[in-house]
């Protein structure tokens, strides 16, 4: 089944740690809170061109200090940092 980002969908986001190793890559909580396409481009004309096809959203993302905002691509496979997915089924 393939889902479709919305506003208001929950999905993770993956923190992307510290490059000494200080806190790892993890998973948080986030809200979209607007989805890219063609007929909502992405306002960084660079990224929207790169990002063509793929999914990128604007998020609200959980954390337990505090909230951010970020704009992330979908990375179901790797789940790099910096990336949003689904939340797996438990």
């Amino acid at each position: 089944m393939n889902q479709i980002p919305s506003v208001g969908r929950i999905v993770h986001y993956v923190s992307y740690g510290t490059p000494g190793g200080e806190y790892t890559s993890k998973c948080r909580a986030a809200i979209v809170a607007d989805v890219y396409s063609l007929d909502n481009p992405h306002p960084d004309p660079e990224v929207h061109a790169e990002a063509e096809g793929a999914e990128w959203v604007a998020l609200v993302v959980l954390n337990p200090s505090g909230m951010f905002f970020n704009d992330a691509c979908h990375d179901e496979l790797r789940k790099q940092g910096g990336t949003w997915h689904w939340p797996e089924r438990v």
